[in-house]
């Protein structure tokens, strides 16, 4: 998952798409096979996805929708929000333009016995749909999320992931940080800009999205860590150096 990182910097939601350039079938099989390598956040909680063309949704952008489903478990919304934005990343790898699209609605509910959860609209882009300047990212200061002291390569991972995208920009997570480990939590009492019945919904798929980018980030500054996945979509990071 580590040559992601660099993607952190480039992927943007993508909103507008090229529709005269189509997806070739060999780039659908090869978004096909990169789903057979995402690494889920819990293993334990089974997922299948589902590419189908946008008009077979409720997406109003985008050439196709890639559909998450899973058993509904404790974190399986922040597993499902882990496992996306491994593809967001992917994608933005390729050149794709993607976009979460939490207000979709799929055909089918069901598949294998598992719920629908959420989708991602993708589709071929300009070149200019991607980040150009980190600048561009609206974020809270870090310190609004983050209490505790850290090194200067704590701190830069931090930044970075705080860089993950999130329901209305809305960034849920809270990080505190205290001898050698970091608990990772979902905030709450933030005025939310969604419909009162999706905020929970939303913000606990946002803490998986921020789980990855922490990681990718935490990787990349040097630091290796045990994960423990904690209720209510919060995580504990036990860390050391590589």
């Amino acid at each position: 998952m580590d040559q992601f990182y660099e993607m952190i910097y480039k992927r943007k939601s993508v909103r507008r798409y090229d529709g005269k350039r189509p997806l070739s079938a060999v780039e659908l099989a090869e978004i096909t096979a990169q789903l057979e390598k995402l690494q889920p956040l819990d293993s334990d909680i089974p997922v299948r996805f589902r590419i189908v063309k946008r008009g077979e949704t409720g997406c109003l952008w985008g050439e196709y929708c890639l559909l998450l489903y899973s058993e509904e478990r404790e974190n399986y919304l922040a597993n499902a929000g882990y496992l996306l934005e491994q593809m967001d990343l992917w994608f933005a790898s390729r050149d794709i333009g993607a976009c979460w699209y939490g207000m979709g609605r799929a055909d089918e509910k069901k598949l294998d016995g598992l719920s629908f959860v959420i989708m991602m609209a993708f589709g071929r882009c300009r070149a200019d749909a991607f980040r150009k300047s980190m600048s561009e990212a609206k974020r809270k200061p870090l310190s609004a999320v983050y209490t505790g002291g850290a090194e200067s390569a704590l701190e830069r991972a931090l930044q970075t992931a705080h860089y993950a995208p999130s329901a209305c920009n809305s960034q849920p997570w809270s990080v505190v940080c205290e001898e050698g480990k970091l608990t990772v939590s979902q905030q709450s009492g933030f005025k939310n800009p969604l419909m009162k019945n999706l905020v929970g919904y939303m913000n606990k798929i946002d803490m998986g999205i921020f789980f990855c980018f922490l990681e990718l980030a935490l990787h990349h500054e040097g630091y290796d860590f045990r994960r423990t996945l904690l209720s209510d979509g919060a995580a504990e990071y036990t860390l050391s150096e590589e």
